[in-house]
């Protein structure tokens, strides 16, 4: 009788591309978001950019940049199979340094958000409908 988990590897003789892996632990919602950003410079592997090919070992360090934020993490498991996000989270451990620098940045731009004067940005509602009002009946004089 064959296992079950014949997609899921967690043994340390496993290849797993790493695009299949950014895939797996969530980081990315398609795999094909997975691959352009690891060949776009968003991922590092060990430090050095490298491409979507690349296998992943149990232990090596990643540098994942996602919009804004940026993570530092430690692979602890490998997959090749996208489960629950709780089990995505079994994959990987984002290093101390990296869950700080994170919040001073979510701080940092909440307080930049806070300073912002109210009405800079788009326009609301309100403001739109007074625009196309005023552009309307300029142009009839």
């Amino acid at each position: 009788m064959q296992s079950s988990t014949k997609n899921t590897n967690t043994n340390t003789n496993t290849k797993v591309r790493l695009d299949k892996w950014l895939w797996a632990a969530r980081f990315f919602k398609t795999r094909s978001l997975a691959t352009n950003a690891v060949s776009g410079g968003k991922v590092y592997l060990n430090e050095q950019r490298i491409k979507p090919a690349k296998e992943v070992h149990i232990g090596d360090k990643l540098k994942i940049r996602t919009g804004y934020t940026e993570r530092t993490v430690i692979v602890q498991a490998l997959s090749i199979q996208r489960r629950s996000a709780t089990e995505a989270v079994l994959l990987y451990k984002e290093t101390p340094e990296s869950i700080e620098k994170r919040e001073q940045a979510r701080l940092l731009h909440r307080q930049n958000a806070a300073l912002r004067p109210r009405g800079m940005g788009r326009p609301t509602k309100k403001e739109r409908r007074l625009i196309h009002k005023f552009t309307r009946d300029s142009g009839t004089v």
